[in-house]
């Protein structure tokens, strides 16, 4: 099946075509909503600007796809790959990613508010300045990847691997990270207000600057990390582990420091808990 005779059966009403191969073909802005388009083969294909609304892709093979600036709202993307696929700008607003594999795809300024990304694999993707608000990302993969203002606020992160990516500037007010695994990150002028983070693992990771107001990082590892006026006014840091860690000019004022371990760790001119700045 080629492109012209997908489309004139869909606009004849037809909507499934599972398994069809449509490799490398243009579709550029073409109306595809609702089709069925299970196992399909859209490697290489250019679907840029389409509207694929509430299409079914499931295990589809969308590798090197062209997506950017399509309608994929509600989008059943289930185990399907798109490693190295375009998708910046497009819209998966509500859409189903799950064990989905995306590595190193491009999905900057992509809007995936409350999307589904459990167990994806984004290792090396391209987040930048994407809307995650309130996306499942748990136990998803995103080591090295690329999540500069992202916009991850109520996101879902429990168990995530995020080794090595970088964060610098992200929004992850009142996210989940319980058990995630920050080491070497890069968290730099980032927004964790309130975020619940206990039993994470941020060794290495770079905090300076980062806003950490009542956030939740009890039994956390903070080995070696750089939180350089890092502020964690009533945060909670009980049983962490700061051994190694860099905490000059940070705020700890009225923080919950009870068990930690603070060996070797830098805290000259930090205010600490009873407002007073450590020499």
């Amino acid at each position: 099946m080629d492109a012209g005779e997908l489309l004139e059966r869909y606009a004849a009403g037809e909507r499934d075509f599972r398994n069809v191969d449509l490799q490398g073909v243009s579709l550029i802005g073409v109306n595809l909503n609702q089709a069925h388009l299970r196992r399909a083969n859209l490697s290489h294909t250019n679907l840029t600007g389409a509207s694929l609304k509430s299409v079914n892709l499931r295990e589809a093979n969308l590798f090197q796809a062209n997506l950017q600036g399509s309608d994929l709202q509600e989008a059943n993307l289930i185990v399907s790959n798109l490693e190295q696929a375009n998708l910046g700008g497009s819209d998966l607003t509500d859409a189903n990613l799950r064990a989905a594999n995306l590595i190193g795809a491009n999905l900057t300024g992509a809007n995936l508010q409350e999307a589904i990304l459990s167990e994806a694999i984004l290792k090396q993707a391209n987040l930048s300045k994407a809307k995650l608000h309130e996306a499942s990302l748990s136990r998803s993969n995103l080591s090295q990847a690329i999540l500069i203002d992202a916009i991850l606020e109520s996101a879902n992160l429990t168990n995530a691997i995020l080794v090595e990516a970088n964060l610098k500037g992200v929004n992850l007010a009142n996210a989940l990270l319980n058990g995630a695994n920050l080491t070497g990150a890069n968290l730099s002028q980032g927004n964790l207000s309130k975020i619940k983070g206990n039993g994470s693992n941020m060794a290495s990771a770079n905090l300076t600057e980062a806003k950490l107001r009542g956030a939740s990082l009890g039994w956390t590892t903070l080995r070696g990390a750089n939180l350089t006026r890092a502020n964690f006014y009533r945060a909670k840091l009980c049983w962490s582990n700061l051994t190694g860690a860099i905490l000059v000019e940070a705020v700890l004022i009225d923080a919950n420091l009870n068990q930690i371990t603070l060996r070797n760790t830098d805290l000259r001119r930090a205010i600490m808990p009873d407002g007073f700045q450590h020499e």
